[in-house]
C-alpha cells in the first residue's frame, strides 16, 4: 500500500507547521491508521532552519495530550513537491512563497490548510498573535477535515 505523503509548510516551521504535523500524526495513530500516512513539515524561509518547535507551541500540544518530538526546521525544496502528494500552507502569503521556490502547482498538491474546512482564510500566526490556543483549534480542525477527505 501506497502512503499518503502530506508536507504542512509555514513561514518558519517552527509553531504552525509542527503544530499541524504533530496533531495530524496523533488523529491518524488514535484511527489506527498510522501506517497509511507519512506526514512531515517544512518552512519557506530559511530563517529557522535547525531550529526545534518554538516552546510555546511545544507547550501547547502538551496541553493538548499531543506527542511530539525534536526536530529541526528546515526549508522545503524543489524534491519536496516531486515527493509529497499534499502540501499544505498555512496562509495566503506561504502560498505565495511557495510559487516563487517552487515555481508552478502543476499536479495540483498544494492548498490552503483552512481550505479543508471550508473556510478562505489563514491560520492565524501565534509568532506574532500569542495566542497558541486559536492557532491549535484552526490546525485541529482543518486537520479533521482534511483527514475526512482522505
Amino acid at each position: 500500500m501506497r502512503k499518503h505523503r502530506i508536507l504542512f509548510v509555514c513561514h518558519g516551521n517552527i509553531c504552525r507547521s509542527p503544530m499541524a504535523e504533530f496533531i495530524l500524526k496523533n488523529m491518524v495513530e488514535k484511527a489506527g491508521r498510522a501506517e497509511e500516512f507519512e506526514i512531515a513539515s517544512a518552512a519557506t524561509s530559511t530563517e529557522e532552519i535547525g531550529n526545534d518547535i518554538y516552546p510555546l507551541a511545544r507547550r501547547i500540544l502538551f496541553q493538548k495530550g499531543i506527542k511530539y518530538s525534536y526536530r529541526k526546521a528546515r526549508q522545503i525544496t524543489r524534491h519536496d513537491y516531486e515527493y509529497y502528494d499534499y502540501i499544505i500552507a498555512m496562509d495566503e502569503n506561504n502560498l505565495r512563497n511557495l510559487k516563487r521556490l517552487l515555481d508552478e502547482d502543476i499536479d495540483n498538491k498544494i492548498s490552503l490548510m483552512m481550505s479543508h474546512a471550508g473556510y478562505h482564510r489563514d491560520v492565524a500566526d501565534p509568532w506574532y498573535t500569542s495566542d497558541f490556543e486559536k492557532t491549535f483549534n484552526d490546525l485541529t480542525e482543518g486537520c479533521e477535515a482534511f483527514l475526512r477527505k482522505l
